[in-house]
C-alpha cells in the first residue's frame, strides 16, 4: 500500500468537533440499518482515516471473486455482512476522530475513575491483585485511579458483619452484639475522620475492657507520649493536619470478618481489612495524590461475665497485627507521613523487602521483620 499524503490540516478548527450525541447517533442508525448519513467530519484526521478506509476496502473487493447470486438466501447474508462492514468502518473512523467514546465505555476505561465493583471477600485471596489496566495516575478527583482499591467498596459499609449464631455457649444475640462492636471499633479507630487527623479516639478506646491487663494504659500512653515502643499507630490511623489532608472523602477498605468458637463462654471475632488513605499536602492546592495503605489483623473476644473477670458488654484484645505501606520510616510521632511521588519520603531510608501493600493473600501473624520496607506501588 502507498504511503499516506500528509495531512491537510487547512480545515482542521476544535470548535467544529462532533458532538458526541452526533457521533453515537450515527452509530446507532447504522447499528440498526437505517439510511441517515454520516455526519460531517470534522477534521483532516478523520477524513484521512476514511479515506484509507475506503481505499482499503475498494482493494479488498477486487480481491474477492464476485459470487453468482443465488435464490437460497445467501445475497441476504453478504447484504448483512455488508452492513457490519459499514458499521466498524464507521465506528473505526469515530474512534480515530474521538476515541473516548468507546474507551470510556469499558470497565474501568473511563475518565470518571469508574470502576465494577468487587464483590465481599469471602474468603483469603490466593495472591495479589491484577495490575489495573493503563498507567493512569491518580488526581485530587478520582484518588484511586491505578489502583486496585479503585474497585473496593468504600467506608463502614465495606466492613460487613458475618450472619450471628450461638457459639460456645454465647446466644445468638450476644455474637450479635460481638460482631457489632468489633465493626464499631474498627470504624473507630479506621475510618473516624476526627481520629484521622490525629484526635483522641475515645470511640475506640471505650470498646475495650479496662479491666484486660495493661492494654489501655499503653495505648493512652503511646497516645500521650508516642514513641517506638509505644506507637498508637498499631491500633489508630492517625495523619499530622499540618502536614497532609484527605483527598477526598472516601477511604477505600477491603477485607473480611469470621467468627469462632474459643473456651466455654468466650466468642472470637478475626478481623482482617485493608485500608487506602488518598492524601494530599496541607497547603497544597494543586500538588500529587499520596496514597497510604493499611492492613489491620485482629482477634477480639467477647467474654462471658458470668464465668470470666470481665466488663460486661467490652471486647478483649487477644492480638493485633498491622502493616503500613507508603509512610516514612524511623518516625515515632504517632501519625503517618505519607510520601508523594515528587520528592523522597523522609525518615531512614527503607531496608526491608519490597512488598505489595494490596497483597492479601499472605498471612500476617506478628512475626514479620521489623525492617521498614519499599512498597512496589501505592
Amino acid at each position: 500500500m502507498s504511503p499516506l499524503p500528509p495531512p491537510d490540516r487547512s480545515g482542521d478548527d476544535p470548535s467544529s468537533s462532533l458532538s458526541d450525541e452526533e457521533l453515537e447517533s450515527f452509530l446507532r442508525e447504522a447499528a440498526e440499518g437505517g439510511g441517515a448519513s454520516a455526519p460531517k467530519e470534522p477534521s483532516a484526521r478523520a477524513r484521512m482515516v476514511a479515506r484509507r478506509l475506503r481505499e482499503e476496502e475498494t482493494a479488498a473487493a477486487r480481491r474477492t471473486p464476485r459470487p453468482a447470486p443465488k435464490r437460497d438466501g445467501r445475497p441476504r447474508r453478504r447484504r448483512t455482512w455488508a452492513v457490519a462492514g459499514v458499521l466498524a468502518l464507521a465506528v473505526l473512523a469515530v474512534v480515530a476522530v474521538r476515541p473516548s467514546l468507546v474507551l470510556d465505555r469499558l470497565p474501568g476505561g473511563g475518565d470518571d475513575g469508574s470502576a465494577t465493583p468487587l464483590a465481599a471477600e469471602t474468603g483469603r485471596p490466593t495472591g495479589a491483585p491484577a495490575e489495573p489496566a493503563g498507567s493512569a495516575r491518580a488526581t485530587r478527583d478520582h484518588p484511586f485511579r491505578g489502583s486496585p482499591a479503585e474497585r473496593w467498596a468504600e467506608g463502614a459499609d465495606a466492613i460487613e458483619v458475618p450472619e450471628a449464631k450461638a457459639l460456645s455457649g454465647m446466644s445468638e444475640k450476644d455474637v450479635a452484639f460481638a460482631l457489632r462492636r468489633a465493626k464499631e471499633l474498627l470504624v473507630a479507630a479506621n475510618l473516624d475522620a476526627d481520629v484521622l487527623r490525629g484526635e483522641h479516639p475515645d470511640e475506640a478506646l471505650d470498646v475495650l475492657d479496662p479491666k484486660q491487663p495493661k492494654l489501655l494504659p499503653k495505648l493512652r500512653r503511646s497516645l500521650s507520649r508516642p514513641d517506638e515502643d509505644h506507637d498508637p499507630l498499631r491500633l489508630f490511623t492517625r495523619f499530622d493536619p499540618h502536614e497532609t489532608r484527605p483527598a477526598g472523602d472516601a477511604v477505600k477498605v477491603r477485607g473480611r470478618m469470621t467468627l469462632a468458637a474459643g473456651e466455654p463462654g468466650v466468642v472470637k471475632v478475626d478481623a482482617d481489612y485493608t485500608f487506602v488513605y488518598p492524601r494530599v499536602r496541607a497547603n497544597d492546592q494543586d500538588g500529587p495524590v499520596a496514597r497510604t495503605i493499611i492492613r489491620r489483623v485482629l482477634t477480639l473476644t467477647l467474654n462471658d461475665p458470668a464465668r470470666w473477670e470481665v466488663t460486661d458488654g467490652k471486647l478483649l484484645v487477644e492480638r493485633y497485627f498491622s502493616e503500613y505501606g507508603n509512610t516514612s520510616c524511623g518516625i515515632h510521632d504517632g501519625y503517618l507521613h505519607p510520601g508523594f511521588g515528587d520528592e523522597d519520603p523522609g525518615g531512614e531510608r527503607a531496608t526491608g523487602p519490597l512488598a505489595d501493600p494490596y497483597d492479601r493473600s499472605r498471612p500476617l501473624t506478628g512475626t514479620e521483620p521489623d525492617d521498614c520496607g519499599k512498597v512496589s506501588r501505592t
